[in-house]
């Protein structure tokens, strides 16, 4: 088979842009030509605690010199720890830890359709998902999802997802049937463009599912640990889910994800009905120790709430000063959204050119995803940039009609 020459063995998935990082402090990070840029990105919700932080490094360095790899036929001390003091803050009372988000989700489907088996309902295996959604990138995750760009050209799709407009109570319930196992959703869409579901639809979900039977299962990948001002996302609806699909800022920048569930949703999760290699493994598991030990410190969250009602509040001004530009700000905490009128693009370009890092989102959103103990100086610089940048989108906007 002969091929042709490419400009990079890397496979041709990203669309990356022409910078180049060699380390990060804090909220910065450093390109190899010395350029400082303000992370408002921060490799998706991923560096909570952004780039180098003392703790999380000292931690790292010490596991690294003790024991890198052992595989899940033996105890691992770090493992309890860490899913103690997950179970300890959270509803649940089981974790089975994973690499990544996707493989949180994967467990989460699994651990759903497991428990309608073990109690007498095989049948039950279909899951209710909500359009935008983005729930990972293999198989069975771009299924729950089922966004056509991400299905094409795969094969047929996993069988077994149901999905429904978003927030549209009536068609929720209309697709329920004898098949159904469990509701899955995100508390606030990341990839899907900032979207934020009500707490009264959140808590509608939990009534609905003790009322049929199933379970609720929740992908807070992106908005937990601390994301939006609360440990985690749906305690701002008062309700618990009996599945929770956990990644992305738990690690700080390590690859790490959790699925954690009652003892009633994971009782059927018996010995070789799951596993992983690396999950859990003592590198990964010193990093998210050490995660908590910042993020459960009394007043971070304080931080967070306090820092994100900043942002919002400078945002609102230049929704103001740049109609032009900006059409709306959503999110809550620190996983906030600029939809813009134009194409998204634009205004991550001219972020970048001003020295500000952002991330694109569906429904034309840019997505502001700081650390999560960012200071008030820190946004102020990342504020004045981020204006900046949206003073350039609207040099080269149409000019706007008037009413």
């Amino acid at each position: 088979m002969s091929s042709s020459p490419v400009s990079s063995p890397i496979y041709g998935t990203f669309a990356r842009a022409d910078v180049r990082f060699e380390r990060g402090e804090g909220v910065w990070l450093i390109a190899d030509d010395g350029r400082r840029y303000v992370d408002f990105a921060g490799g998706i919700a991923v560096n909570s605690l952004g780039h180098a932080h003392p703790h999380l490094v000292e931690a790292l360095k010490a596991q690294a010199e003790k024991l890198w790899h052992v595989s899940n036929l033996y105890e691992i001390p770090g493992q309890t720890r860490l899913a103690e003091r997950l179970t300890e803050a959270t509803f649940a009372d089981r974790a089975f830890f994973t690499n990544s988000g996707a493989e949180a989700l994967e467990c989460a489907i699994k651990t759903a359709r497991r428990y309608q088996y073990v109690n007498g309902h095989p049948e039950r295996f279909r899951i209710v998902t909500f359009e935008g959604a983005f729930h990972g990138r293999t198989l069975a995750t771009i299924a729950a999802g089922g966004q056509p760009k991400y299905l094409e050209g795969f094969g047929p799709k996993v069988e077994g997802f149901d999905q429904v407009q978003f927030g549209d109570e009536a068609a929720l319930r209309a697709a329920i049937g004898p098949e159904t196992a469990a509701i899955l959703i995100e508390p606030i869409q990341g990839e899907g463009g900032i979207r934020v579901v009500t707490a009264q639809f959140l808590r509608m979900l939990r009534e609905l599912c003790d009322a049929e039977g199933l379970l609720l299962v929740l992908d807070e990948v992106q908005t937990g640990v601390g994301r939006t001002g609360r440990f985690f996302a749906h305690e701002w609806a008062g309700i618990t889910p009996d599945i929770m699909a956990v990644a992305k800022g738990i690690g700080g920048g390590f690859p790490l994800g959790v699925c954690l569930a009652t003892e009633e949703a994971a009782a059927g999760m018996t010995p070789g009905t799951h596993g992983t290699t690396y999950g859990g493994n003592p590198l990964a598991m010193a990093v998210g120790n050490a995660v908590l030990d910042v993020m459960l410190a009394d007043g971070f969250l304080d931080n967070v709430r306090d820092r994100s009602l900043q942002i919002k509040q400078s945002l609102a001004g230049m929704l103001d000063r740049y109609p032009d530009v900006v059409s709306d700000i959503r999110g809550e905490g620190l996983l906030l959204g600029v939809k813009t009128v134009g194409p998204n693009a634009a205004l991550i370009g001219e972020g970048r050119k001003a020295g500000v890092l952002t991330a694109p989102a569906g429904d034309n959103v840019v997505r502001l995803l700081p650390p999560l103990n960012i200071t008030a100086d820190e946004v102020r610089e990342g504020m004045e940039r981020m204006e900046t940048a949206m003073a350039g989108v609207s040099a080269t906007a149409p000019a706007l009609k008037s009413a």
